[in-house]
């Protein structure tokens, strides 16, 4: 099994050539007790396979790859934005040797541009799985031609890398995830160990299917959670949401829970004295009673720089922590409990507003001005002195300019952190805002129907 992938190199080509051909991750891990020199005096080595280090080169040598891509470039007068491609062919643990790879790496490089590109093809192995890069020169060596770089490029970099796995009878990752229509993104958030609004939904269906007795139980169970329930459609909808999500599609059919809801029925008894699981009933409304403790209103417009912001952020945290803790209270709102997974980023949020100063949104729009005027003197002065740097007076000055200039590059980094930092809670706070709201008006309506039944 492989997973193929690649992505076009705007900066420096012969950075990306470096990187691919780097001794730390083409050595075999048996040699890296080497000290420095010996292991940069194995890299130049050209008795490389002998040493378990798998280089190559596509339509060029592997020695001189970066020279040769360039004048092929030069040649044609095509030296612009994209200066490469660069791409990955990864293996599964244990599946491959690195000859193997080796070997299926240039097949599927040659397969995919052998005909009219160059390609420099290596075999890293310094994490568990072995796996194949590929840096790809941009301009064709037989007529100039620029490489497209196409949505359908990359399925049939897929197709070509299955087709070889399967002629050395290796595993092939069928209807991947990852490669699905409109999954990528799914796939990169799973992988983060983080979940979207459908593994939310998910539980919850999951849990009312736990205890429901009938389609009408079923319904008034989500509508609890903060969802409607098309019963034509048999789709899910928070009202928030653009658009509702099929049952089916997260692995619930119209009869597969029919036959649950008619399972539970048959096992009410023991349902109810053995394993039942009540019902969300709040008791309590924490949103509310924190609000009300705080007299803070959230029923105006968020649109003024008069909104406090540091007020939004501990409220969210408050409530979340109070949730937590009490067994028979939780969020009403879908989006807010997917919310509150994120509580640690919440809370440094929240912290950098207070280390700062910072309420209202006047005051974080005033924090992110002053630091884009900083960040741009620090900028201005650095390129002041990299322009010392290449008309040097003496070596002494050039050497004292390159440790200004990596001081200033030090200065650099917090205040770039705290302007993406400070961008970046201007960004999600409107966004908060509406879910508290939505949290508030779900609470209301909860508060009202036990008025209502004299509770």
């Amino acid at each position: 099994m492989a997973v193929t992938g690649f992505w076009p190199v705007f900066k420096d080509l012969k950075a990306t050539l470096d990187y691919a051909d780097n001794p730390d991750k083409t050595t075999d891990p048996e040699y890296l007790d080497e000290d420095l020199y010996a292991a940069l005096r194995y890299a130049e080595n050209d008795d490389k396979t002998d040493r378990k280090m798998f280089v190559g080169g596509i339509n060029c040598s592997a020695q001189n790859a970066y020279a040769e891509m360039i004048a092929v470039q030069r040649r044609f007068g095509l030296r612009g934005k994209v200066v490469g491609y660069h791409g990955i062919q990864s293996f599964r643990e244990g599946e491959v040797t690195p000859e193997q790879a080796f070997a299926i790496g240039k097949e599927t490089a040659r397969r995919m541009w052998g005909d009219r590109y160059q390609v420099f093809v290596i075999v890293h192995l310094n994490t568990d799985n072995v796996h194949c890069h590929f840096v790809v020169n941009p301009v064709s060596f037989k007529d100039g031609a620029k490489f497209k770089n196409k949505i359908g490029d990359h399925k049939e970099l897929r197709r070509i890398s299955d087709e070889i796995c399967r002629e050395h009878e290796l595993s092939v990752l069928e209807n991947s995830e990852f490669y699905s229509k409109g999954k990528k993104k799914e796939y990169w958030v799973h992988k983060a160990g983080k979940k979207i609004h459908r593994d939310y939904l998910r539980e919850d269906v999951e849990y009312c299917l736990s205890f429901a007795t009938s389609p009408r139980e079923f319904e008034s169970q989500l509508y609890a959670l903060g969802y409607i329930l098309d019963p034509v459609r048999f789709s899910v909808k928070a009202k928030h949401w653009e658009r509702a999500v099929r049952l089916s599609n997260i692995g619930f059919s119209k009869d597969r829970v029919n036959a649950q809801l008619r399972q539970n029925a048959e096992n009410r008894y023991r349902l109810f004295t053995l394993e039942y699981r009540p019902p969300y009933k709040p008791k309590k409304f924490p949103l509310e009673d924190e609000l009300r403790k705080l007299g803070f209103s959230i029923e105006h417009s968020y649109d003024t720089a008069a909104v406090l912001v540091d007020t939004l952020f501990y409220i969210i945290i408050t409530v979340v922590q109070i949730v937590a803790e009490l067994a028979d209270v939780m969020l009403l709102s879908p989006d807010l409990r997917a919310a509150e997974k994120d509580l640690k980023e919440l809370v440094a949020d929240y912290h950098f507003l207070q280390e700062h100063g910072i309420h209202t949104t006047a005051d974080l729009q005033a924090n992110i001005e002053q630091s884009k005027a900083e960040l741009s003197a620090l900028e201005r002065e650095r390129s002041n002195i990299s322009n010392r740097i290449r008309r040097p007076k003496s070596p002494e000055e050039q050497a004292q300019n390159k440790e200004r200039r990596k001081a200033l590059s030090r200065q650099m980094k917090p205040v770039r952190e705290r302007l993406r930092r400070a961008e970046r809670i201007l960004e999600k706070s409107p966004h908060l805002y509406e879910l508290l709201k939505q949290e508030h008006e779900l609470e209301k309506k909860a508060r009202a129907r036990y008025k209502e039944r004299g509770r």
